[in-house]
């Protein structure tokens, strides 16, 4: 009886909270007007290019090195693979008490 009540007076509580809500809200249009600037969309000229590096000498290079210069990790199949799990697995130290429900 009394978890009723006091679920009444939250309920009551709430719907007067929703009730107060819905009064300070409007419901006129709100009209946005958003400034522009003209500026952003001119062309000008690039400026002149600034090095970041600073003082330092740079170097650089142009060309590809073929993919056969590339040490590459041969691949494993999934079942060798699955296989080395699976004994690695069996290997591992069981629980020694096993609980059935």
């Amino acid at each position: 009886m009394k978890m009723k009540i006091i679920l009444f007076l939250f309920c009551l509580l709430f719907a007067t909270v929703a009730f107060a809500q819905r009064g300070t809200i409007s419901n006129e249009p709100q009209n946005y007007s958003f400034t522009t600037h003209e500026a952003h969309a001119t062309y000008t000229p690039m400026s002149q290019e600034k090095s970041v590096l600073g003082g330092t000498s740079y170097t650089s290079g142009q060309g590809e090195r073929p993919v056969t210069e590339f040490p590459q990790a041969e691949a494993v199949s999934l079942g060798a693979y699955a296989r080395e799990i699976k004994k690695d697995h069996a290997q591992l130290k069981k629980a020694p008490v096993v609980w059935v429900n």
